[in-house]
Order: C-alpha cells, then structure tokens, then sequence
C-alpha cells in the first residue's frame, strides 16, 4: 500500500470467529522519537522493534537530511550514529513527512533552535493540517516560520540564531506540541518549561531522561503538568526497544470484541497511562480482555493481552480521558455502533484536526451503514445497534486517513453486510501489515480488482 499512490478500495465482509496471535508492530510514536533521538545522541542508538510503516520511514530520512547516518540492518533493527545537539546541518533539499503530523511538528521543534533554514512538505492530507499551533511557540526561542494561510505546508522555517529558553502553557492537550518545544529547548541555553493543563502522552520525557537529558516533572498547585528541561545536554546512544503499539493493537482488539465467537492474544502491547484510555474505557463497556505479563521493556510498561468476544454497554467517555485515546475513538465508535445503549464521547474537538475531521469522517459513514449517530463541535454520540446488528452495506470515504480506513474495514467484519472503504492505501503509514494480520486472524478483507 502507498499512501502517495492510486487508490486502494478494499472491503470487508462478516467473518468467523477471529483467532490466533496478533503481532501488531511497534509504536508509532515511540519509534519516531527513537530516530530523533539517536540523530542527537553523539555515538551509536541501537534500535529494535521499529515501526517501518511510511511515516517513520519519512522521519529516518529527514534524520539523515540532517546529518545523522542512519541505517538499517534487518526487519525492525535500525542503527543511527547521531552528530549531538547543536550537531544538525541545514537540509539540502524539502523535506517531506508524507502523511505524519507527528514527524513534522517534531522535527520542526528539532531544527527551530538552529541558525538555519529548513522547508517542509507533506501529503494532501497533512498540507490540510494547522501547524501554527507548533510554529507559535517556536516563535519564542527566535525561530520564524514562512508559508501558507494558516500555517500551512509547505512552509519553511528559519532558525533562530541565538535560541532563548521559553517557558510555555499549551493552550490544548497536545504531546505533539509540547515535545516540539522540548525539542527546541535541546538546542537552546538554560532552561525550557512546558505548562500542560491535561497530562499527555509522555513518550517524550521518558526518552529524554533514558538518552541522559536533565528533565523534571512536577505537578503545579493549580493542578497542572510541569516539565523543565536543562539545555544543551549531551545526550548518550541508547540501545531502544520498542513496545508494540497501543493505537495499532486497538484494530484487532476491537474487531475481537465484536466478531462472535473471537478470542485472540495480543503480545507485548504499551500499557503507557498517558495511552491506554482506550483499554480503560472498552473494560468499562464490559470487554473481557485480560492483561497478562505486565512488564516493563525499553522504558515503557508492557502487557499480553488476551480479548474475547463480548456483549457490550453503551457508556459516557469522561473528556478527561480524550488525551490518552484521542487517536482510538474512530475505532472505539465502531464498538459504540454494536453495544447496547448509548456511548457519549465529550472532549473530543481534537479530532476535527487530526488526517481529517475524524468526527465528521466518522458520524458521515457510520449513519451510511444504518447506525444513529448525534455531533457537536467537541462530541460524537452512538446509539448503538445492540442485538438487533448493524447493517453495513455501505462505501465509506477515508477522506486519506489511516485510521478511518480501518475503523470501517472493522466495522465490515461484524456487520450485516459487506463494508467498503473508498481508499485503504493511507494504511501503510502506520500500520502495514493490517492486511495480512486481520487476514491471518481469520477476517474476510480484500483488496477491490
């Protein structure tokens, strides 16, 4: 699949029981922060377990647009020889992140500190998506970004010449943000604090101590999230093991749920707090899923997870939750459609500028395929079908966003009938081997000729 290239309509259909093992890949955005990194370590990162779907594979080349060797050596194994913070080296050519907000907005807060200048491209979906909410901020430590209405890609960003240390309150829960401002901060003097109203996901924190930075996190008297970077650190190579990613295991773990008669095993998944909103709120909906093994791997706590087929309640998402599932609810609404009772997800305004508006991408396909679905600004609400099924039958518009695409390819493997998604080929971003796993679990998913 290429998310660059002609569509792929794929379908899928009611399936038999789903069973087997589920070896989802690694996380996502534990491997673009690997790379990143590795790129600003001095010496050798050792990396395994990468995901090598397109938009980590758009991250390893801008490292290497910017002066780290980076390298790989087999199936998931990767080595990067980093050239240290303040080591970067201005980018000959754009450099385009395909599909990744995620790898933009952090390689933007790596490059803003540096006294030169570097463009940015990507897809037609991410060339959609608001980067002024990054930009902004960077503009503190002296940086200046130049491209189009709305801080939109293209854009090229020039460096600031001599970095300040910034202090900043993110105006909306976004790890995203704050990591690029931490990023920033690496390459500037003194010490850069970042302000989170709402703890996010803290991949960011954890490597930067793991890679030898000096960063604190406290709690405020208001309540809030506080992390203080010193730096101009040297950072010390790492060898990195990367945990199976939550966001990807969400796929077959839902569509285990509501495919009668499944019971797979999921091994080594992230139990990260700041991630496994989707997993907290699917038990409260009455999932039987059992967490086995919990350890802790590269860093980050790991579990098996054994899921079974269940017959589930419609329950309200408290917004509290949206940050550590923000990207989970297309497919948690898929497992909305076939509980009994009503699901309410508040708080969830983010997903109106994530690969497309996830809200409307969502409550447009959905009602396609016979389900009640009610939205406002910041929330999505199912009725859900409960024994009476949902219809399907319908083609849904992927609007370029893997995990639309998925989401309906689920919804197809329980629905009444046949379930079609106008485009699969964004899948490739995150998860490659979508097809071949669902497939090898037992799922009737196919290509379109």
């Amino acid at each position: 699949m290429s998310s660059h290239g002609t569509p792929i309509p794929m379908t899928s259909r009611k399936s038999g029981p789903l069973k087997g093992t589920a070896a989802v890949p690694g996380d996502k955005s534990i491997s673009h922060r690997a790379l990143i990194f590795g790129a600003m370590a001095v010496g050798e990162t050792r990396i395994t377990g990468l995901l090598e779907g397109e938009d980590v594979l758009d991250t390893a080349k801008a490292m290497q647009a910017l002066g780290a060797d980076v390298v790989r050596e087999g199936a998931g194994e990767w080595t990067v020889h980093g050239v240290g913070v303040g080591g970067f080296t201005e980018p000959e050519d754009v450099i385009d992140c395909g599909n990744s907000g995620t790898g933009v907005r952090l390689i933007m807060g790596c490059v803003a500190t540096y006294d030169f200048c570097t463009s940015f491209t990507g897809d037609g979906s991410l060339r959609k998506r608001p980067m002024a909410r990054v930009t902004d901020p960077l503009a503190l430590f002296g940086a200046r970004a130049v491209g189009r209405s709305g801080g939109r890609l293209p854009l090229t960003l020039v460096g600031a010449a001599e970095p300040v240390p910034v202090e900043y309150e993110t105006p909306v829960p976004s790890a995203q943000v704050k990591s690029a401002v931490l990023f920033a901060g690496l390459n500037a003097p003194g010490k850069t604090v970042v302000i989170e109203k709402e703890a996010t996901r803290d991949h960011t924190e954890r490597m930067l101590t793991g890679f030898g930075a000096e960063v604190v996190t406290e709690t405020t008297p208001e309540g809030y999230n506080k992390i203080t970077l010193t730096g101009r650190p040297e950072l010390t190579p790492q060898e990195v093991a990367v945990p199976r990613d939550p966001s990807s295991a969400a796929f077959p773990v839902c569509a285990a749920l509501i495919v009668e008669g499944s019971e797979i095993f999921v091994p080594g998944v992230s139990q990260n707090l700041t991630r496994n909103g989707l997993y907290t709120t699917l038990v409260e909906m009455g999932a039987d899923i059992a967490f086995e093994n919990p350890r802790e791997e590269g860093g980050e706590p790991v579990a098996d997870l054994r899921v079974k087929y269940s017959k589930l309640k419609g329950i309200d998402v408290p917004p509290e939750r949206a940050a550590s599932m923000i990207d989970e609810y297309p497919v948690l609404s898929v497992v909305a459609a076939f509980a009994e009772g009503t699901t309410v997800m508040k708080g969830v305004k983010e997903l109106r500028v994530k690969e497309s508006d996830r809200i409307d991408a969502m409550a447009r396909g959905l009602e396609a395929c016979g389900v009640e679905v009610e939205e406002d600004e910041d929330t999505l609400i199912v009725h859900g079908c409960g024994a009476q099924g949902v219809k399907g039958g319908a083609t849904c518009a992927t609007h370029i966003d893997h995990r639309i695409a998925m989401s309906f390819l689920v919804l197809g493997m329980a629905a009444q009938e046949p379930v079609t998604v106008d485009d699969a080929s964004p899948i490739a971003t995150s998860f490659p081997v979508f097809e071949k796993l669902m497939t090898d679990l037992g799922a009737d998913v196919k290509r379109n000729n």
